[in-house]
């Protein structure tokens, strides 16, 4: 049964109908958050709903497209005033069957640039800019977006993924330095390779061996430990963590 640190919190989860943002908005609600998860599956959506509803919590699924002011607007500004207000976000949303196109900064075609910004980055800021009024109006308020090592280091392909997520950590620390101040914080979580659902579904043993094998670690990512970090940094235990982006990827990523 739901209980915990987030106990009485409203919580709007974006794009988390799945995957890795479908595990944390799960946590949350079983940490006590009431949950509001917004995506472009709404069908998804509403099953992950019925799931924390059906184990106690309280959750509701809404149609939401990132990159429409409109439905943005109307998610988190409705949530906002069905439920008091807002405590908390998280944002989890990215293009990702644009990948096999999105090679180097010579051959991609500007519309698959143009739309992995548009997702991965101006939807991001979207989300920010409906929600930030509202968490003023509380006096406090937590944001985690869903950054990527990919922010941090390069590659010679999906250089559009790249730019958004290291656009995305940008648009994190202005949040952080903008806003700190007014009681909301803003941090970033960057995986590592997840074995998502579907990720385990494509994944050949090949290539999962080869991903093990480049991770200083025993194994490779879960989804349970990304809603670990998006619950902890959303949590008042991390009241005086702001303006980070943290990798968690088994130690593939490490810096100091």
């Amino acid at each position: 049964m739901p209980s915990g640190r987030h106990a009485g919190k409203v919580a709007v989860c974006v794009g988390s109908a799945t995957g890795m943002g479908a595990q944390s908005a799960y946590r949350l609600a079983m940490e006590g958050a009431r949950v509001i998860i917004g995506d472009i599956n709404v069908e998804a959506a509403e099953i992950l709903a019925q799931r924390i509803r059906g184990d106690g919590g309280k959750a509701e699924a809404e149609r939401c497209d990132i990159v429409s002011e409109d439905e943005v607007n109307a998610l988190i500004g409705g949530a906002a005033a069905r439920h008091g207000g807002l405590d908390l976000m998280h944002v989890n949303a990215a293009d990702l069957s644009l990948g096999p196109v999105d090679r180097d900064a010579l051959s991609t075609d500007l519309a698959v640039f143009d739309r992995t910004l548009e997702v991965g980055l101006r939807g991001h800021l979207l989300c920010t800019r409906a929600a930030i009024p509202l968490m003023r109006e509380r006096g406090k308020g937590a944001i985690v977006y869903t950054s990527s090592d990919a922010a941090k280091t390069g590659a010679p392909f999906q250089f559009s993924y790249y730019v958004a997520k290291a656009g995305l950590n940008g648009l994190m620390r202005h949040v952080a330095t903008r806003w700190g101040k007014k009681g909301i914080r803003a941090n970033a979580i960057c995986p590592g390779l997840v074995l998502t659902e579907t990720v385990l579904k494509t994944m050949s043993d090949e290539v999962r061996n080869a991903a093990l094998n480049s991770v200083p670690f025993e194994r490779l990512g879960s989804v349970d430990d990304i809603a670990n970090l998006v619950a902890f940094l959303l949590s008042d235990e991390s009241g005086w963590i702001n303006g980070q982006a943290i990798s968690i990827d088994g130690g593939s990523v490490m810096h100091g």
